[in-house]
């Protein structure tokens, strides 16, 4: 039942989160005479800590012929070094209780531990090992890159939405290195070899270009004489600079139509835009995030309320935006058709297009606008709790070139944004010609 109490408790639920009285957490930050930089973040809640080491090496940085190379790296880190045999660096942190593992993206690559607090120092003896005498064996990358050809053929390949994703990529970075898919395309995978590799290694992975963040039971005076003590004797060395992908200002509207497995139809709408990075004002950015509330982020959200619950023309909607990444980004709106409605692709993205004019034209009303703002700084509250999630955000902030203090400025920037500031970005950003769009259809069954 809709009642007056029921419409005011989201926001009465979370008023304490929008009055930010609680003191910043105390944060250092110190330059090793490597170049690795290293922050602090201290959260005394429990006896824990996690360690996360970024290098500032991603997909956008690889070469055509090269691309996957960050990615298949993060895989051969772990198959020995001087002070390891293959796997026994994340037996050892096992044993030990941690919880351990890397990614890449397009921007950085990433190890990280979380541990009990005596254990910190293992974690840093073994990843200081490892991202500085890696063994990279021919025999153990001929294996390994059989497990990332497939991990492509299952994530990807065999994906119907993950392929139309990527191929909607290539037309949405027209003159950005964000084109380049993470694990790389199936062809340059079977053509890298340890050399490259090797070359990758060497180049890419000096202190300099890293960032250290441990968050969690400890203190200055603990974590800086072991991250001297692990990580300042590795030398220090040149790197290339990491490249800052930007866009054509105005590429021109893309489209692509694929027939793929899918249950119903999708419609997925990609706007070049800017990141926290490369906006004109960070409060840009703010108000991008914004955006992607106000049109998809929850059950009260535009494209929910009117397309799916009110229309049924969808029977799904999501949103995405990737504040941190450190050249320009996309505002991604996916949905999926309803079966039972007769609307097809084009018309769907018509009535889209028919909402996106309204938040081009009309401010939002405050009270939406403070709705979506509340849920936002909840949702960045929340993820706060863990310090994983801290310290990824600190990390990628510092990856992008940006200071990890931003983190604790979020909220007052989210608060500063106007509902003319919605129109006026909605205005410049979401545009036909910042436009890609991929139509799924229904693969047709023959015979």
């Amino acid at each position: 039942m809709d009642t007056l109490c029921s419409r005011m408790l989201p926001c009465l639920a979370f008023a304490p989160l929008l009055a930010l009285a609680d003191p910043l957490p105390t944060t250092h930050e110190f330059l090793l005479d490597n170049g690795l930089k290293v922050i602090v973040r201290e959260d005394h809640r429990a006896p824990l800590v996690t360690s996360q080491l970024w290098f500032n090496v991603g997909s956008a940085d690889e070469a055509p012929g090269q691309t996957g190379l960050s990615h298949a790296l993060e895989h051969m880190l772990y198959k020995g070094s001087s002070k390891t045999c293959p796997g026994e660096a994340s037996a050892i942190l096992e044993s030990l209780g941690a919880s351990e593992n890397a990614f890449t993206s397009k921007d950085v690559t990433a190890y990280h531990q979380t541990l009990p607090k005596p254990y910190l120092g293992v974690a840093f003896e073994l990843m200081a090992d490892m991202i500085s005498t890696a063994h990279l064996k021919p025999e153990d990358f001929a294996s390994e890159i059989s497990v990332i050809q497939e991990e492509r053929r299952l994530n990807v390949e065999d994906s119907s939405l993950d392929t139309a994703m990527e191929r909607l990529e290539t037309l949405a970075y027209p003159s950005s290195s964000y084109r380049t898919p993470v694990i790389g395309w199936m062809n340059d995978l079977h053509g890298l070899n340890t050399i490259q590799l090797r070359d990758w290694y060497e180049s890419r992975y000096a202190p300099g270009n890293a960032t250290l963040v441990v968050v969690g039971d400890v203190t200055l005076d603990y974590v800086q004489p072991l991250a001297q003590r692990y990580f300042g004797g590795l030398a220090s060395r040149p790197f290339p600079q990491a490249v800052k992908p930007r866009e054509l200002s105005e590429p021109g509207e893309r489209r692509i139509t694929l027939n793929q497995p899918v249950p119903a139809p999708e419609l997925i709408m990609a706007f070049n835009v800017p990141s926290l990075a490369t906006a004109e004002t960070y409060q840009t950015a703010h108000a991008l995030r914004l955006i992607e509330m106000l049109l998809a982020g929850s059950q009260s959200a535009r494209l929910q309320k009117r397309l799916l619950h009110h229309e049924h023309m969808l029977s799904h909607v999501d949103a995405s935006y990737d504040l941190y990444s450190r050249g320009d980004t996309l505002l991604i709106l996916r949905t999926r058709l309803d079966n039972s409605h007769s609307a097809s692709p084009d018309e769907a993205q018509s009535r889209v297009w028919d909402l996106l004019e309204e938040l081009r034209t009309t401010p939002p009303p405050i009270d939406e606008l403070e709705r979506a703002r509340t849920q936002l700084i909840a949702r960045s509250f929340f993820a706060r709790d863990s310090i994983d999630s801290t310290a990824q955000h600190l990390a990628a902030l510092e990856s992008i070139g940006l200071s990890w203090q931003l983190l604790d400025q979020e909220i007052a920037e989210l608060k500063s944004v106007t509902p003319e500031d919605i129109r006026q970005t909605a205005e410049k950003y979401l545009i036909r010609e910042r436009l890609s769009t991929a139509h799924v259809l229904m693969e047709k069954k023959h015979g």
